[in-house]
């Protein structure tokens, strides 16, 4: 017996001595080093609570009945989580003045207490913009990480509250969890900076994130309808750092014709092969998106994604002959930038999927389904809808995520998966405009049109044997509409749609509110 004790004691110890901390300041980190995204994160689930219609209508926070867990005396649990675990992403579109109470730990008395508006008005360390934004697009959110070890409470002290998501990554024993405080989060000024800093900084270049050892391709090509050109080959294990495109000739259709293809390690089938118009982020023919790590300035188009190798790395452009018009030579600049840090065991390859898509009434609209082991990080979406007299109403539709074979996130509405809200409301979604993670690429009621962008840094969602990300057309998916998306994500081989049927993925249901 004694033996088994001592083992016992020396197994725990190793493990305890082993765990990977985890805390305010980490958590900050993953939100301004990049270099962190290709990075698998074993032993963690991201799930969300959200306020969707439990009945499968779209009651979606109108009458705040899905909204709560439950009553208690102090007001409305909208969160209770056990273990350990962070909140990543907090978003409403309909904040109040009545206070939000987060017990930690099991605590009786809260750890932090602040206005629902607070968390999003920037005027509260260490909420503050742009982690944080008020009315963008319609939406408010939070991406201010909040840590804790044994659980946490969200009581919300007041009659009524709508519109609600609660993103948040569960932990295993393989990590230890400094529980949020907030006089040590607001005294991490110098890591709160670095990540405001970046976030706000307008000038999208590769310097923004300080890669040692870098080194670049510099192409000029000129490419005639039918051709393609090889701008980078790199022969030897490294990662590309960032794909600039020089002058972004959008306006006369140009890119729309071509294609960007990039493929690892020799791989039969590329890992991304797109418009290069729908991977840089155009809405509909027009520069759009700006997004902290992929888009299109006047100057340039540019991807600062890391995408690790292991031996061989090939980028190419193709630019497509079109017998429906006439077509200018291709004339471009390109550079890529790279090191020669190899793509490592505990990281997975970059892939992008381009959908373009009519789905039937019935059925959700897939960004990404299949078997593998990865984490999905970016989506990029058009939506044309096909019944003009129901203006943009297919965006009610739900995201559902399945991961694992379980439903782990269940979306409010299609503009609210992008962090937005109210579309064709003034000051909601109804215009074209972003941050560095999420926004609006475009919005037009006499055209029936819309398209967001949405990327997943500290959020990343991780899946062990398969993920099925979805959204729906219209409150029951019965609005025609034409999609066309880009689904990024990392992987240890590309994600094929119908590897995984959709009968492998159970819906896991979420008791109603009491």
């Amino acid at each position: 017996m004694k033996y088994i004790i001592i083992t016992f004691l020396f197994t725990w110890s190793l493990i305890v001595n082993a765990q990977q901390a985890v805390n305010f300041q980490t958590e900050l980190r993953r939100l301004s080093d990049i270099s962190l995204l290709p990075r698998y994160m074993e032993g963690t689930e991201v799930r969300q609570i959200s306020s969707y219609d439990r009945t499968g209508g779209n009651d979606d926070g109108f009458s705040g009945k899905y909204s709560f867990i439950r009553k208690e005396k102090d007001g409305l649990v909208i969160f209770d989580a056990k273990g350990s675990g962070v909140i990543e992403r907090i978003w409403t579109p309909t904040p109040t003045n009545d206070t939000l109470d987060f017990y930690f730990d099991g605590s009786s008395k809260p750890g932090l207490s602040i206005r629902f508006n607070d968390l999003f008005s920037g005027k509260v360390a260490p909420f503050l913009k742009p982690l944080v934004d008020a009315y963008m697009v319609g939406g408010y959110y939070s991406y201010v990480p909040i840590p804790y070890a044994k659980g946490c409470k969200i009581v919300f002290r007041g009659e009524k509250i709508m519109f609600l998501q609660v993103q948040y990554r569960e932990y295993d024993q393989s990590y230890k969890i400094e529980t949020f405080n907030l006089a040590k989060a607001v005294a991490q000024k110098n890591s709160l900076r670095k990540v405001t800093t970046l976030w706000a900084n307008e000038n999208r270049t590769i310097d923004n994130f300080k890669y040692a050892g870098l080194k670049m391709i510099e192409s000029n090509i000129e490419l005639q309808p039918g051709e393609s050109a090889t701008i980078a080959h790199i022969s030897s294990g490294g990662r590309i750092t960032g794909i600039e495109l020089d002058p972004p000739a959008i306006f006369n259709g140009l890119y729309k014709q071509a294609d960007i293809k990039i493929t690892w390690d020799d791989e039969a089938v590329p890992a991304v092969h797109i418009p290069v118009a729908d991977f840089f982020g155009y809405a509909f023919g027009e520069q759009a998106m700006e997004s902290l790590i992929v888009g299109a300035t006047r100057g340039k188009l540019y991807c600062y994604i890391p995408m690790p190798f292991e031996r061989s790395a090939t980028i190419a452009l193709n630019y497509r002959k079109s017998d429906e018009m006439e077509q200018e030579p291709l004339r471009l600049r390109t550079l890529v930038h790279y090191t020669a840090q190899k793509k490592t065991a505990n990281e997975g390859r970059f892939y992008a999927k381009w959908t373009h898509d009519e789905p039937a009434n019935g059925l959700s609209y897939v960004f990404l389904e299949g078997k593998g082991k990865g984490h999905y990080i970016g989506t990029l979406l058009q939506a044309q809808g096909r019944d003009y007299n129901n203006f943009t109403e297919f965006f009610e539709g739900d995201d559902q995520t399945y991961i694992d074979g379980e439903l782990r996130l269940h979306g409010t509405g299609s503009e609210d998966y992008f962090n937005g809200g109210w579309y064709a409301q003034p000051g909601g979604w109804t215009a074209r405009a972003g941050a560095a993670l999420s926004g609006c690429t475009d919005y037009s009621i006499p055209l029936s049109r819309t398209g967001g962008y949405r990327f997943f840094l500290s959020d990343k969602m991780p899946f062990s044997s398969g993920i099925k990300h979805t959204i729906e057309h219209g409150p029951v998916n019965n609005r025609p509409v034409t999609y066309s998306s880009v689904a990024m994500y990392y992987a240890n081989k590309a994600i094929a749609v119908g590897d995984a049927p959709s009968n492998t993925f159970t819906k896991v249901e979420v008791p109603d509110t009491v």
